[in-house]
C-alpha cells in the first residue's frame, strides 16, 4: 500500500474512508497552533508585574522546554501567597498603623542624619513597625552558646514563650532548649511554637520533635503547610525563613540560627564534616514588642487566632540601653520587597564602609549595581561568603558574580571549609547595622518570609566589627588573579546556575 492510498473502514451501514496523510497534517497543525498559543500567552502573562530578568528566564524555559517550562510555571510561577494570606497581612499592617501610638517607642538617639530618618519612614510604610529607642542588644556568635542562652531566657518565663524557627529539631545540641520549654510548660507558662512545614518534613527527628512538643503541652503549628488534602496549598517553595524567640515580651532573640545541631543532622553534611556558623542577637527593650508582633502575625495567619488580648505590646519598659532599633518583616505576603529596599537604602547611604555577611549572595541587578557604584564612590566594600557551598545551584549562581565584584574593587572573604558561614548581617560606616534571617539573594527578597532588625548605635556596630574580625581571621581573601584561573567548565556551570536563579 503506497503512502497516498485511502483505507476503507466499514461500520454497520456506514463506510468511512480515512486519509492518513490528512490526519497527520491536521495533527501537526493542532500542535503548531497550541505551541504558538502557549508562546503568545506566555509573552502576555509572564512579564506582567515581574522583574525583566525573572520574566526572561521564564520565557526562555517555556520556549526551549515548553512542556516542562509550562508545568514548572503553573507549579511555582506565582511568587506570592494566596490572596487570603495577603489580605491577612494587610489587615495586620493596618491595625499596627492605627494603634501605633499605643506602642512604647522609648527615647530615640539625637542627631539622626536625614537619610536615616527617611529610611525609617520607608521601613514603617512598608512593614508598619516603628523605630524604638532605649534598647539593649548583645551578639552571640558561638553556636552552642546561643542555644543555651535561649534556654536560659526561656527558664525565666512567667507568662508565655513564643518560638518561631525555620528549622526546629530536638537533638543532642538542642536538648537543653527543649528541656527549658518542658520545664516552663509544666508550671503553667504558655508555649507557642511555629516551624516551617516544608523545611522540616522529612528531616531527621521531625516526628520526634512534634511528639515532644505534644508531650509538653505546647501549642504548635506548621508554617506555610503544603497539604492539598487538607485544603492548604500555596507555591511549594515559599518558606517562612524567620528565626525568633520572645519570652514574656521582655526578652527576644533574632538572627540567622535555627534550633538544630550545627550539622543539621544530615548524613551528607556529617560525611563532609560541615558545620554551620551563625549569629544571634539577644535584645531587650521596646523593640521586643515589634518582634512579638511578627510572631503574632504569623500565628494569626496559620491559626486565625488573635492573641492581642493575651499579649500587652505597650507594657515593655524602656531600659538603660541606648540603641535605636526597627524591625522590618518581609516576604511574599507584602506587596513590596521590604528587605531589598532596606538594604538598597543603606548601601546608597554609606559614606565610608560597607561590610556584608551573606552565605547565599545572589543579588538583583539593582543590588549589584549599588555595590559597584559604592566602590566607584570610594567606599570600602567587603563581602563574606563561604568557601564551600551546601546548596549546589545557589553556590554556583553566587560564584557567577565574583568577577564583576572583584573588578569593581569589592574585597571577597571566603570562610574556610568545612564550615558554612550562615550569618546574615550588614554594617554601614560605624553607626548602623542590620542583623536577621535574610540572605542577600533573590529567594530571600521574593519567596521567603524574613525578619531583619536595623540598629543605630556605634556600640552595637563596634560589637559587629569584632565578629567581622573573627570571620576575617578564619577566612582567606579571593583575588581577581586567582578567580580568572577558574576552568571553563566552572564558568559555564556558574552562568547556567545564574540563569535558573531568576525563575521566580
Amino acid at each position: 500500500m503506497g503512502p497516498a492510498e485511502l483505507v476503507p473502514f466499514t461500520s454497520g451501514d456506514i463506510d468511512v474512508t480515512i486519509d492518513f496523510p490528512d490526519l497527520a497534517f491536521w495533527w501537526l497543525l493542532a500542535v503548531f497552533l497550541f505551541d504558538v498559543t502557549i508562546r503568545v500567552t506566555a509573552i502576555i502573562v509572564i512579564p506582567r508585574n515581574r522583574r525583566p530578568t525573572s520574566a526572561m528566564a521564564w520565557l526562555l524555559a517555556i520556549y526551549f522546554i515548553p512542556i516542562v517550562g509550562v508545568l514548572l510555571f503553573l507549579l511555582i510561577g506565582n511568587p506570592r501567597l494566596p490572596r487570603k494570606r495577603r489580605q491577612q497581612q494587610e489587615q495586620i499592617n493596618t491595625a499596627l498603623r492605627e494603634n501605633g501610638e499605643s506602642v512604647s517607642v522609648g527615647t530615640l538617639r539625637p542627631d539622626a542624619p536625614p537619610w536615616f530618618t527617611s529610611l525609617v519612614a520607608l521601613n514603617t510604610n512598608l512593614g508598619a513597625m516603628p523605630l524604638t529607642g532605649d534598647n539593649q542588644a548583645t551578639l552571640i556568635s558561638e553556636y552552642q552558646a546561643s542555644l543555651d542562652a535561649m534556654a536560659d531566657a526561656i527558664r525565666l518565663a512567667e507568662r508565655y514563650v513564643h518560638v518561631e524557627f525555620y528549622i526546629l529539631q530536638t537533638d543532642a545540641s538542642t536538648d537543653n532548649f527543649f528541656a527549658a520549654l518542658e520545664e516552663v510548660s509544666a508550671r503553667g507558662v504558655t508555649v507557642r511554637v511555629l516551624l516551617d512545614h516544608w523545611a522540616n518534613r522529612g528531616k531527621p527527628f521531625y516526628k520526634k520533635t512534634l511528639r515532644r512538643l505534644d508531650r509538653m503541652g505546647a501549642a504548635w503549628k506548621l508554617m506555610l503547610p503544603v497539604q492539598p488534602l487538607k485544603g492548604k496549598w500555596q507555591r511549594p517553595d515559599l518558606r517562612n525563613h524567620r528565626k525568633l524567640l520572645v519570652v514574656d515580651g521582655n526578652v527576644a532573640f533574632v538572627g540567622s540560627q535555627n534550633v538544630t545541631d550545627s550539622t543539621y543532622n544530615l548524613k551528607k553534611n556529617i560525611k563532609r564534616g560541615l558545620h554551620w556558623v551563625d549569629l544571634m542577637a539577644r535584645v531587650e527593650g521596646p523593640v521586643v514588642s515589634s518582634i512579638d508582633v511578627v510572631f503574632l502575625s504569623d500565628w494569626y495567619a496559620e491559626t486565625g487566632e488573635v492573641l492581642a488580648d493575651q499579649v500587652d505590646l505597650a507594657s515593655v519598659a524602656s531600659l538603660d540601653g541606648n540603641l535605636d532599633c526597627q524591625i522590618v518583616p518581609s516576604g511574599p505576603g507584602f506587596e513590596y520587597q521590604n528587605n531589598l529596599k532596606l538594604f538598597m537604602g543603606l548601601l546608597f547611604a554609606a559614606r565610608e564602609k560597607i561590610i556584608i555577611v551573606s552565605p547565599y549572595f545572589v543579588p538583583e541587578e539593582s543590588l549589584l549595581l549599588s555595590l559597584v557604584t559604592a566602590c566607584q564612590r570610594g567606599i570600602h566594600v567587603e563581602l563574606f561568603v563561604s568557601e564551600e557551598g551546601d546548596q549546589a545551584m545557589v553556590y554556583h549562581a553566587q560564584r557567577s558574580y565574583y568577577e564583576a565584584l572583584l573588578r569593581a574593587g569589592v574585597k571577597i572573604w571566603m570562610y574556610r571549609k568545612p564550615y558554612i558561614l550562615h550569618s546574615k548581617s550588614l554594617t554601614i560606616d560605624d553607626d548602623v547595622a542590620v542583623i536577621g534571617s535574610s540572605n542577600m539573594d533573590m529567594r530571600s527578597f521574593g519567596l521567603n518570609m524574613e525578619i531583619s532588625m536595623m540598629v543605630r548605635g556605634e556600640e552595637f556596630v563596634a560589637e559587629m566589627r569584632r565578629v567581622e574580625a573573627e570571620y576575617r581571621a578564619l577566612s582567606r581573601e579571593l583575588t581577581l588573579d586567582e578567580w580568572l584561573k577558574q576552568p571553563l567548565r566552572s564558568t559555564v556551570l556558574d552562568n547556567l546556575a545564574r540563569l535558573t536563579s531568576a525563575l521566580q
